[in-house]
């Protein structure tokens, strides 16, 4: 699969490392009559990405950036070339590569040129063809050729066929389309275009050859950005204004109307809005090219966004798009299918108003949105491609929305390819003769048939090999409730079905940038540890065809085996994939009735074994600390030998309360501020410091602590959830809710704020106690009572300041405060206590037992060096007393582990700057119970 609707089970996958192993292959499969379809990252979103045969995948190997020469502007690449990874190579010469697709963070040049891809700044740059100078290409008969302007590289009966047809090669391609993507470029191969043999090639979706190496024109990146952003009444309005933008000479003009944006973001007043760039030598140009734009605009509202981080977060809601639009206002799902067609600018306007009334004359709901600038749409529709009867109005919508562009003027295609979507719609726009002369095209350069059959010439009809179509149509047994009242409906398929392929998971490298998504693909780089190949692994288990033993299948297992459980995707993936969730559902059935690894015994049972462990906390570590007894008990356990134990503390937390609070009394009065403190186990048995240190500090701000009913007992089930032993986390959460029934039944003081300090305790009881028991309304009533440290100090006492600490910080936001919790109060706090800069994103490593387990030893350190390290270096380096701070035991322990840095919980920072003095407030400390 890719990033469409469409699935073709491939007979083997070749990861070439140099232009003699894609030789080879080609002679193999040439010999065998096995078709061959080069890919890229497979973003693409029509089908040509997809596979018969056998594919070369270039994401491996081939990822090169051969030469650059700043002032000729050219670069070499090799197909597998990230497009971040050129743009970041040729940044410090002043230069860019123009085209950049939303995808532009892991898309590959090879996959861009042979799909002409685009991106948003195509109204200043061009497509990617505009951008070639040349290509080295090697065809299935087994020729390398160099492609070129003057007919070079063509093969043999090229010139005699566009010799033979100039008449409908310069009549039958609409005039006045900067996005014609669809079709083969035969006009690029006429005189007075030069006949450029490599501009014909772009475009081609892997039918004519496999590309090994590139050069491509670079484009001088203005120094200075600055956007505009203009409201309008509604989309057709921003529609008809982008054309008349054009002669001011942006860089970009984005559009996208109010259905797509779903989060408060501060936008200009309006139910649609224009994303019009601008460049220059310096800020004030830029911000005056802009200025310009504002006044020459009519729109309702609008504003100049100039600082870089603005910029950021403005364009990542546009390019998210791809992913957000999936999902419709009300959760159900939207699918491409008629995904980025392109009429003349000046026809948009009509075109989409056209557009709206067709979609309503098929009952169907989309969200336009894309390159208006350049007259392109992007939209994705909810099509019911579950049944038959969708099935077949998806192929009549097609057909109609095909005739309506046609009549606009326009291409079926403006940037993604015609693929298996829209190929067998190309005749409604060229014409049978043209269609038949890209058929002979096609097979001047691959007359045996063997690239990527069934897409462009002779295409495969658009309702074929639907992905979907092998997903069983009955609800799977499941644990969670994926949630029961929310866009999956409780229904796992559904749920697997989130993942669109769009791939944001695969970012890795240089290009890294923001985000936890996806630690093990960014340690290993192999699709099967990324989300989205984790998510097509469990679309084939629920098929059945290709993996065949379902919930007992290894090969699901050992994908999910390095799946840190970090949660990163569940927010930074565009659609919410949540694969920890689904981790932990597969594990439940794979090991339902049978052996479980040692792992899942020691560390799945943990807050059991740490009780029991409790009362001889002294021999206990001293044992760890002897060679043979520690390698044994890791051996036993499960746990990797490269790991120390930690110590347990010699007094539990909730002991120290008790021993502390005897004398005492403990008054609520009627106006008291109460927050009642989980003792997480981490924070019980081994680190109580960071428990201790909230209890000052939350006293100190003038609020009452109280601890759980049942004390030690309760537990958020976090080690059981994380090793798919849902059953007994289940139990373990209903005793705790059983145990917290005091609490939660006391009027006066009816669900207090429950401060979690460990932020994977916390985002267990937000999330995975109400899916895991979506019926028991006390389990609802306490996710929603879960706080953190900082955010009960804001809420609770919002008027309190805390302790100057003025000092610089590194360290780490915890993965599942980013993904679940939110890090905004923990901002604002650390910015009271005059802590200054930025925490690294990215995950730790450990994650819980993840990091302590056999076999696990080297991607735990990868990720580890991936952000984390490499900031705690690079800041003790620059400021040797930057405070550490990383509020996750796990996260602690890995610095300590890996780079014996000594890091601190929040809590533990402000609770040393309160000073001695600073002891509890006059209420004291009790039981909830109380």
């Amino acid at each position: 699969m890719d990033a469409s609707n469409y699935r073709r089970v491939p007979v083997g996958v070749v990861a070439p490392r140099d232009a003699e192993d894609v030789a080879a292959t080609l002679r193999v499969c040439r010999e065998r009559g096995v078709p061959v379809v080069p890919r890229g990252a497979g973003t693409s979103i029509a089908g040509q990405a997809t596979g018969l045969g056998v594919v070369l995948d270039f994401t491996r190997h081939m990822r090169a950036l051969v030469s650059v020469d700043p002032e000729a502007r050219t670069a070499v690449v090799q197909p597998g070339l990230i497009l971040d990874d050129l743009r970041a190579a040729v940044r410090p010469h002043g230069l860019t590569f123009g085209p950049d697709p939303s995808t532009h963070s892991r898309c590959t040049l090879g996959g861009m040129i042979g799909n002409n891809s685009c991106g948003s700044h195509s109204v200043a740059w061009g497509t990617t063809a505009d951008n070639v100078h040349g290509l080295a290409v090697t065809t299935y008969g087994g020729g390398a050729r160099r492609l070129g302007q003057d007919w070079a590289g063509a093969p043999a009966g090229a010139r005699e066929l566009i010799a033979g047809n100039l008449a409908p090669l310069r009549t039958a391609f609409p005039p006045g389309l900067p996005r014609r993507i669809s079709g083969y470029a035969l006009d690029a191969l006429l005189p007075e275009a030069g006949a450029d043999v490599a501009r014909a090639f772009c475009g081609s979706e892997g039918t004519l050859g496999v590309l090994t190496e590139a050069t491509v024109r670079l484009v001088d990146s203005p120094p200075a950005r600055a956007l505009a952003v203009l409201g309008y009444p509604d989309e057709s309005a921003a529609a008809e204004a982008a054309a008349g933008l054009l002669p001011y000479g942006p860089l970009t003009v984005e559009g996208m109307a109010e259905d797509l944006v779903r989060a408060g973001h501060d936008l200009p007043r309006g139910g649609a809005w224009l994303f019009v760039e601008t460049g220059g030598a310096h800020p004030d140009e830029a911000r005056a090219a802009a200025g310009a734009i504002l006044r020459a605009a009519d729109a309702l509202d609008a504003r100049v966004v100039d600082d870089p981080a603005g910029q950021r977060a403005l364009w990542r809601v546009r390019e998210d798009a791809s992913g957000t639009a999936t999902r419709m206002p009300d959760g159900s799902e939207a699918w491409p299918g008629w995904e980025d067609c392109a009429v003349p600018p000046a026809r948009l306007g009509a075109y989409l108003r056209d557009f709206r009334a067709l979609l309503s004359a098929h009952g169907l709901r989309g969200t336009p949105y894309g390159h208006f600038g350049d007259g392109c749409i992007h939209v994705r529709i909810d099509f019911d491609l579950l049944r038959e009867d969708g099935v077949r109005r998806f192929r009549r919508f097609s057909e109609e929305i095909a005739d309506l562009v046609v009549a606009h003027g326009g291409s079926l295609s403006g940037e993604h390819g015609d693929g298996m979507a829209r190929a067998e719609l190309l005749p409604r726009m060229y014409g049978g003769e043209l269609v038949g002369l890209f058929g002979r095209f096609k097979d001047l350069w691959d007359p045996r048939g063997g690239m990527n059959p069934g897409v462009l010439a002779r295409p495969a009809p658009l309702d074929t090999d639907l992905r979907f179509a092998v997903l069983p149509r009955e609800r799977v047994d499941v644990a969670f409730g994926y949630p029961h009242d929310g866009p999956d409906g409780g229904d796992f398929t559904a749920a697997v079905r989130r993942c669109v392929g769009v791939a944001k998971c695969r970012v890795a490298g240089p290009s890294t940038g923001e985000g936890v998504m996806c630690p093990s693909f960014r340690a290993t780089g192999e699709e099967r540890h990324s989300t989205r190949g984790r998510a097509r692994l469990l679309h084939e288990m629920l098929a059945g065809e290709v993996v065949t033993d379902g919930w007992r299948s290894e090969e699901v297992r050992d994908a999910l085996d390095l799946c840190l459980s970090c949660k990163g995707c569940r927010s930074d993936c565009p659609v919410g994939v949540d694969m920890a969730t689904y981790k932990a559902e597969f594990l439940h059935h794979h090991y339902a009735g049978r052996r479980r690894p040692a792992a899942h015994h020691s560390m799945g049972r943990l807050p059991e074994w740490l009780r029991l462990a409790a009362p001889f906390a002294r021999p206990l570590n001293a044992a760890a600390r002897l060679g043979p007894a520690a390698a044994v008990a890791k051996r036993l356990g499960g746990i990797a030998p490269e790991r120390d134990i930690p110590e347990l503390a010699p007094e539990t937390f909730t002991r120290w309360l008790r021993r502390r609070s005897k004398d005492r009394g403990t008054r609520i009065h009627p106006g008291s501020r109460v927050a009642v403190l989980w003792p997480d186990t981490f924070t019980e048995h081994l680190s109580p410091s960071v428990g201790k240190a909230a209890v000052r500090v939350l006293e100190a701000a003038g609020l009452v602590v109280l601890t759980p009913p049942g004390g030690r007992r309760v537990c958020c089930g976090l080690t059981y959830v994380s090793t798919g032993q849902l059953d007994r986390a289940r139990t373990v959460m209903r005793r705790t809710l059983r145990q917290l029934a005091p609490l939660m039944d006391d009027e006066p003081r009816r669900d207090p704020p429950v401060v979690v300090l460990e932020p994977s305790c916390a985002a267990t009881l937000r999330t995975d106690l109400p899916e895991l028991l979506p019926d028991d309304p006390r389990a609802a009533r306490l996710a929603a009572s879960v706080r953190t440290f900082a955010e009960v100090l804001q809420e609770r006492a919002p008027d309190w300041r805390p302790p100057r600490v003025d000092r610089p910080v590194a360290g780490q936001t915890h993965c599942h405060q980013h993904a679940v919790l939110g890090d905004a109060p923990d901002r604002r706090l650390r910015e009271q206590a005059g802590l200054t800069g930025e925490l690294s994103g990215g995950c730790c490593g450990l994650a819980g037992n993840f990091g302590f387990e056999q076999g696990h030893w080297d991607v735990s350190v990868a990720c580890a060096e991936d952000q984390l390290l490499p900031s705690v270096r690079a800041a003790r380096a620059a400021t040797p007393d930057a405070e550490l701070l990383a509020d996750g035991f796990s996260c602690r322990t890995q610095l300590a582990q890996l780079g014996g840095h000594r890091a601190r919980h929040l809590a533990e920072v402000l609770a040393e700057a309160l000073g001695e003095d600073a002891g509890a407030g006059e209420e004291g400390l009790g039981t909830a119970a109380e």
